[in-house]
């Protein structure tokens, strides 16, 4: 799963929404929105963390010259080294995060559920939202068909194409 900055309060929402409406949390109050902007900074956390390791990556292939097909090895090797969720990892990481914090939370008046149906509900919403970048990339491509794949302009169109495909989705 990639986050995208634009689906934060969504995904918080429909999160807090879902379970509130199954009666499996109830919240305190009138502190939805004060729920939902500590959800938010869970997930704007890891977006934090998500871009700290971008620039590792970056300074790390630099400092050693690797070419950029090596990227993905050395994403995954970083990542494992600060613990830090890749792929589907990045759902299961983000419900358990929320899953602790209702427990913790004092916007939360009390928790009726358990935690493993709290953790199945949050991870299929958050897989709700789930991006198809595959998608996103063909649809880009299908506007590019005149320039030749592999050449530099090809790159710049697919990065402009790509831009313009989640501009229009609501992703950026």
């Amino acid at each position: 799963m990639k986050l995208y900055r634009s689906k934060v309060a969504v995904i918080a929402a429909e999160c807090l929404g879902k379970l509130a409406a199954d009666g499996d949390i109830e919240l305190e109050g009138d502190h939805r929105a004060d729920a939902e902007a500590d959800l938010a900074a869970i997930m704007e956390d890891y977006l934090h963390r998500d871009n700290a390791l971008r620039e590792n990556i970056r300074d790390y292939m630099a400092r050693r010259n690797l070419p950029y097909d090596q990227y993905g090895k050395v994403r995954t090797a970083l990542a494992e080294e600060h613990g830090h969720p890749l792929g589907d990892d990045v759902e299961r990481y983000l419900a358990r995060q929320f899953a602790e914090y209702l427990m913790i939370s004092r916007w939360i008046g009390e928790v009726y559920a358990d935690d493993k149906v709290i953790y199945k509900k949050l991870l299929g919403a958050l897989k709700g939202h789930d991006v198809d970048e595959a998608g996103i990339r063909d649809e880009a491509r299908s506007k590019i068909k005149n320039i030749r794949e592999g050449t530099v302009e090809f790159e710049v169109a697919m990065e402009g194409a790509i831009r313009e495909v989640k501009k229009r989705r609501g992703l950026i």
